[in-house]
């Protein structure tokens, strides 16, 4: 049995105890906030037997006996929560973003190098269903080869949702807004389909909450890939200015066929005019339902290549591309210029 804590006990820390509460290797001993009720709560809802909460990850860490650590803090905390837990040799797990910035994106690097624990990062929605019927459609020479994609989150935050977090809308605490935080998932998804990035362009508005957040509320980017040594480019574009929460689109045009992936849905028209649909739906998916029904299956295959020593497919390695896309995205935006990868 593993002993695991968690840190940051919020909505998507449910998520994630309650993935580990089904799972037999695991015991959830330790749970910590700075708002200890929070914790407190989380143990009596999720903790195995004698399990505690403490008020600081620095008391957890001290005092739990962890094995493993699952970070579900506000994104500026990511870091240097887990260079501490690696540093004492805890295996760590971490919801997205793996860093806000470049400098903490190195310091994240030289905590896995300097260990002997994993690190894995919750990019989930590459455990969809619907993820893996696209890499299914693409292995296909009736499909045929990428020539280029666009995808499109439109979602809905209103004012409350940034006022009373006490982090998010700040660009110290949260790192940026529609990007970073709602669409990055989408973003993973298409650097997972294109390849790797060549340079970005983009931009970036605040246009329904001015002079209460200090991030982008809208952001969009034209994306330039080599796409197994071919260049192809993507169209990309999020929001949280909608009036709804709108399914994710990603569209991925290749020489034979296009496929789109929306909702649960994946849909491919041939041009020779047949069209395939496939229905990929998971009942009881724990949190929003646009989260993507991922995050106890990424979860569960943390823990199998722990415990098999097999590469985890989420660790840093395998998710730099996008961690530094997205930070291009920012710099492109921010700064009003091309950035080359």
């Amino acid at each position: 049995m593993l002993k695991v804590g968690i840190v940051g006990c919020g909505g998507i820390a449910a998520v994630h105890a309650i993935a580990l509460a089904q799972m037999e290797m695991i015991e959830l001993t330790a749970f910590a906030d700075i708002k200890k009720e929070r914790a407190d709560s989380f143990v009596e809802q999720y903790g195995a037997e004698g399990a505690k909460s403490y008020g600081s990850i620095e008391e957890m860490l001290e005092e739990s006996g962890i094995e493993a650590l699952h970070i579900c803090t506000p994104h500026y905390l990511h870091v240097p929560m887990a260079a501490a837990a690696l540093k004492k040799g805890i295996h760590v797990f971490m919801e997205k973003p793996p860093a806000i910035t470049r400098e903490q994106a190195e310091e994240l690097k030289a905590a896995v190098e300097a260990s002997d624990a994993k690190l894995g990062i919750c990019f989930q929605n590459r455990y969809n269903a619907t993820t893996k019927k696209v890499d299914e459609l693409l292995q296909s020479p009736e499909v045929g080869k990428i020539r280029g994609a666009r995808a499109f989150v439109t979602w809905h935050r209103t004012e409350p949702y940034y006022t009373e977090s006490g982090w998010r809308g700040a660009l110290a605490t949260e790192g940026g807004g529609a990007l970073i935080n709602q669409s990055v998932h989408t973003l993973d998804l298409l650097v997972r389909w294109m390849g790797t990035p060549i340079e970005t362009e983009a931009s970036m508005s605040n246009h329904h909450l001015k002079g209460v957040i200090e991030v982008e509320d809208t952001l969009e980017a034209y994306i330039r890939f080599d796409t197994d040594g071919r260049e192809t480019t993507a169209c990309f574009y999020a929001t949280t200015a909608h009036v709804d929460d709108a399914p994710v689109m990603i569209e991925l045009a290749c020489e034979h066929a296009t496929i789109r992936l929306e909702d649960t849905n994946v849909i491919c028209k041939y041009q020779d005019g047949r069209v395939d649909t496939y229905s990929c739906v998971k009942a009881n998916i724990p949190g929003k339902s646009y989260w993507g029904a991922g995050h106890a299956d990424c979860i569960a295959d943390y823990y199998d290549c722990l415990t098999s020593g097999r590469d985890y497919p989420n660790a840093l390695p395998h998710v730099e591309n996008t961690l530094h896309e997205m930070l291009d995205i920012y710099e492109s935006a921010r700064e009003h210029k091309v950035v080359k990868f």
